[in-house]
Parts: structure tokens; sequence; C-alpha cells
């Protein structure tokens, strides 16, 4: 147990400090603060000395400079037992601190309000941090508080102990401190980073906050948490059991093809994190029945992503089937209702989800690989027509389209479409020409359409049998991006079958 008698108290959060004031009075703890920390407590009419008469040295450089101080540090820092400390601290005429209240500058606050350099430099915390690392490193001997959150806590130890903090407690409480420096340091590194425009750094740093712990990872025995670089997920869940894991993986890859599809417009249906079915009909109705009817059977016990508010006539569709998930940009009223007659069906309203910035990730044991994400638009203008025969305007609209699910697709993908519609989607094969017949299975199995069906690859064809299958399925258009060493034998192929084939100026695969 270490008894507090002397405390340190300087927040740029000043609120629920009444209480914490009323236990440290009740304890007799002598309370140092300074500036704006030192005219609340005065204003809450506490006792409490400034900084710069404890210090006996003024607050300078506009506050820059008023804890950073000998006095002050070698208050927090030096080791209670040690005879060295202790004549340094006698011949200096200085006095312990025992307990540290600091909580930093709101520099992540900042950066949301401002764009301006000037004012988000004036809020990177200098004295806070260095005061909370000294607290946290001399931890046997000092308590330190990096968030209010934290004072019942303090409060109840204080208490329980009569104005003492046990090392567990304070060893709790200095982990607790470094996270926060790290994380505050981290936040500022982004920043610079990205005003540099540097995405990969010499050294890389990381943070985030925890969201929630999962049951359980992909499997019973794995554990696993989700994170965010703010304090919530951008979407909200409005109804339904837990999410897991896997749920959560499967949302958000529905989510980053749901986002691609024009505004307000598109049913995307996964499972295990691949599309089984998309369409961009403009009746949502109609948009969800052309996605399912895409594979019915896989999307059973799937996710459901619609880009659209939806209404009680859509629901009622949707709940004809099982599904894990359901994401919209919003819910009717009425279709709320209907949904929550399934207790476990979770709900999510993805309407402020949007993409920006964002980088993927892949981790092997200590190893990071990292990349930016794939959120390029396509137009016409990123195609190349290389057949005789050119596809009209509403084909080439269905080749763009077949070609965007693609990329979301796992590789080797192969997306067949028609109408606004994927008709047959064959995925995650070593073999491109396995993802062909898969797909023109499925559209067998599942579609009986007139339109025209058209093709998309996520990279080239190697050889002439991918795209020879996917002709003689009935398939009258392709688009794939260019590059293999018989790019021409495929072009000679396409011309001598009358296929209208368009190459794209970039490759797509998704691992």
């Amino acid at each position: 147990m270490k008894k507090i008698k002397t405390a340190l108290i300087s927040v740029s959060n000043k609120k629920n400090l009444r209480p914490l004031l009323n236990s440290l009075k009740k304890n007799k703890i002598k309370i140092i603060s300074s500036g704006g920390t030192y005219k609340e407590i005065k204003k809450l009419k506490f006792k409490c000395l400034e900084v710069s008469e404890f210090t006996s040295s003024p607050e300078i450089l506009e506050g820059r400079v008023k804890t950073l101080h000998p006095k002050i540090h070698a208050g927090i820092l030096n080791k209670r037992n040690n005879k060295t400390h202790l004549k340094d601290i006698k011949n200096n005429n200085f006095e312990n601190i025992d307990l540290v209240i600091v909580n930093f500058y709101p520099f992540e606050e900042t950066l949301k309000n401002t764009k301006s350099h000037e004012k988000i430099i004036e809020n990177i915390d200098v004295g806070g941090p260095t005061m909370v690392r000294s607290a946290a490193k001399n931890y046997k001997d000092v308590t330190v508080i990096t968030s209010s959150d934290q004072y019942e806590e303090l409060i109840k130890e204080l208490k329980s102990n009569k104005g003492s903090t046990s090392l567990e407690f304070r060893e709790k409480l200095s982990r607790i401190a470094f996270t926060e420096t790290a994380y505050y340091d981290s936040v500022i590194s982004d920043y610079f980073n990205k005003k540099s425009h540097i995405i990969f750094p010499k050294k890389k740093v990381f943070h985030a906050n925890l969201i929630e712990n999962p049951r359980y990872g992909e499997n019973p025995h794995q554990e696993s948490a989700i994170y965010s670089k703010n304090n919530s997920l951008k979407i909200n869940q409005i109804h339904g059991k837990q999410l897991s894991y896997n749920n959560y993986n499967d949302i958000f890859s529905a989510l980053t093809i749901s986002k691609s599809l024009p505004k307000n417009k598109g049913t995307v249906i996964i499972k295990h994190a691949n599309p089984c079915g998309v369409s961009i009909n403009n009746d949502h109705l109609k948009s969800y029945k052309l996605a399912l009817s895409c594979d019915p059977i896989s999307a059973f016990g799937g996710i459901v992503s619609c880009n659209f508010k939806i209404n009680k006539n859509i629901a009622a569709e949707i709940n004809k089937l099982f599904f894990e998930v359901i994401i919209a940009n919003g819910f009717e009223k009425d279709a709320l209702d209907l949904f929550k007659r399934k207790k476990n069906l979770r709900l999510i309203d993805a309407t402020n989800y949007s993409f920006k910035e964002i980088l993927r990730f892949i981790s092997s044991n200590e190893e990071l690989l990292i990349q930016t994400e794939d959120f390029k638009r396509f137009s016409s203008k990123d195609f190349k027509v290389v057949s005789k025969k050119r596809p009209s305007p509403k084909q080439m609209k269905s080749l763009i389209f077949a070609f965007n699910i693609c990329r979301y697709v796992k590789s080797n993908a192969i997306v067949l479409a028609s109408n606004d519609t994927t008709a047959g989607i064959g995925s995650g094969q070593p073999s491109r020409l396995d993802s062909c017949q898969i797909a023109i299975n499925k559209m067998k199995k599942f579609i009986h359409t007139n339109e025209d069906v058209v093709a998309a690859s996520d990279a080239f064809f190697p050889f002439v049998d991918g795209i020879e299958k996917l002709v003689q399925s009935g398939v009258i258009a392709v688009v794939q991006p260019s590059g293999s060493i018989r790019d021409k034998e495929i072009i000679n192929f396409a011309n001598e079958t009358n296929t209208i084939l368009v190459f794209s100026k970039t490759r797509h695969f998704r691992h």
C-alpha cells in the first residue's frame, strides 16, 4: 500500500471532477494544478495550489511550458526507498507527488473539427503525456489516472484502503497509461504521415479502440475481437443477438460491394464472404428477388445487404427465407416490426457507412501485409474494346457491372451477368477454368433468361479454353484484364466466334 498525500491534476476533460475532489478532500490529499484545471477546481470551491506557485516558476510560452519542471518530475519519478533519490529530493527541497490525474489535449477531436494545421499542432499535448509516462514508470510508488472513467474506481480504492492504493491497482493503471500515451502518439504519427501523403512509412503505428469481443472467432476454440479507429463502428445493430466474428467478416464483405453500387440502388447476398447474388434493378423488391434467384440455395443462412431503405413489402419477401443478417440504409417501421418477429435475426443500419482512405490487412504470425483498398470507380474510359464486334451501350453497362462485382469475388473469379443482375458466380478456385464451369453450372441451374449474358474475369485468361467454355455456354461478351502473352490468341478466338471482347486496363484479384 502507498499512502497518497499529494495529487497533481491537469485535465483537458473537466467533467465529473466534483466527486473526485470530494474524495481527495476526505482523505486530506493536497492538490496541485495548473491553467484551466486550476480555475475549475477553484470554481468548485476546493483548495488547490497552482503549479507555478508550487515550482516557483511561471507558466511561459502561452502555456506550452508549465508542468515541464524538475520539481514536478522529480516529485513523480523518485524511488521512495532509494537513498540517492531521497538525498536528491531533500537537497533540492522537492516533495513527492503520489497521484497524477491527467487526460490529454483532444487531438483526435481537433482533427475532426478543423483542417487548420496551426490549431492541430497546438492540440498536441506534451506536458500531459510526459507526466503520465513518468507516473506510469514509477507505478511502484505513484498512482496514475488517465481518464474520467477511472475516477469512480480510484474513489473506491481510496475508500477501501483509507487513502492508499495497492500495488496491483497501480500496476494495472500503469499498463493502461502506457497504452494511452502510445495510442495518442500513434494518432499524431498518423496525422503527419497523411499530411505528407505517406501511406507506408518506415515504421507503422496503428491505433484502434476495442468495440466488442464476439463469443469466439471463426471457430469456438478461437478468441476474437473487433477494433475500430473510431470509438464506435459506423454500422448500427438495431435488433438481434450478438454478432459473431464470421458475421462481421460477411457484413464488411457485403458493404464493400453495396457501397460500390449506384446510390440508393442494389441488393447483395453474401455467403462466406463471397457474393452469391447481386442485382441493381431499379425496382428494390425486384432487385432482391433477382439477386436471390442467382443462387437461392447458397443464399440460405447468408447475409442480405440492401443499398436502400427497406419497406414492409421487401421485408415480407426477405422473411420467407432464413438469413443471419439484414443490412440496409434504414428500415421503415412496418419492416422493422416484421423482422423483429425473428428474435435472433440481426438487423444492421448502414446508412452512415462509407469508405475512404481504407487499408486492407492480412496478418501471419508477426508479419503484416498491407495494401490500399480496391475502390476504383469504373467508367467506359477504363476499358478498351479489342474485338471487331463492339458492345452496345447496354452491353457495355452490363460488362462494367459484372467486372465491378467480379473484383469482390475470391480469386480465381468469374461472374456472369444479364440485365444488371448476376447470372452465375464462380469463386475461389485454383483453376480459372473451374471457376468458369461453376459459374456456368449456377446459371444453368437457376437462371432462365432471354437477355444477353456477359462474363467478367478478375484476371486475364492464360489460355483460350476458359473463354471458349464461356462462349459455348451462350456468353456473348467478355471483359478481362489484358497482360497475357496469349492475348492475341484470345482476341482471334473472339473474332472467329463473333464474341465481344473488352480489355480492362486494371487487374482485380481478391485473395
